[in-house]
C-alpha cells in the first residue's frame, strides 16, 4: 500500500482515537469510549511501522503533514467547523512538507 495511504488510515485511526478520550474527558461521554479509544491508537502505531522507510523518525516527521491535513478534515467533517484559509494555508505548507521528506533523493 503506498505511504500516503497507509499514513491517512493511519491519522484517522490516531484521530478517532485521540476523540475518544476527548469526549470521555471533555465532553461527559462513558469511560467506555476508551476501550475503542485504545484499540484505534494501537492501529494507529502498527500502521506507522507498515511505512517502508528505514527510520522511524523520518515516517513521524513524514507523517506529521497528512496528520495536519486529516485533522482539519476531521474538524469539518466530524465538529462541523469549516476550516479557514489560515487552515487550508498551514495544511498546504505541512503536506509539501511530507512530499518533500518522502520524495526526496536519498
Amino acid at each position: 500500500m503506498p505511504a500516503f495511504a497507509l499514513y491517512t488510515i493511519a491519522a484517522m485511526a490516531e484521530i478517532a482515537g485521540c476523540f475518544a478520550f476527548w469526549a470521555w474527558l471533555r465532553l461527559g461521554k462513558s469511560c467506555w469510549w476508551l476501550v475503542p479509544g485504545m484499540g484505534s491508537l494501537a492501529l494507529f502505531a502498527w500502521l506507522l511501522t507498515m511505512i517502508d522507510v528505514p527510520a522511524a523518525g523520518r515516517a513521524y516527521a513524514a507523517y506529521g503533514g497528512v496528520y495536519i491535513a486529516a485533522s482539519l478534515v476531521w474538524l469539518w467533517l466530524a465538529e462541523g467547523v469549516r476550516p479557514d484559509r489560515w487552515d487550508l494555508t498551514g495544511m498546504a505548507v505541512a503536506l509539501v512538507g511530507t512530499t518533500i521528506i518522502l520524495a526526496g533523493p536519498r
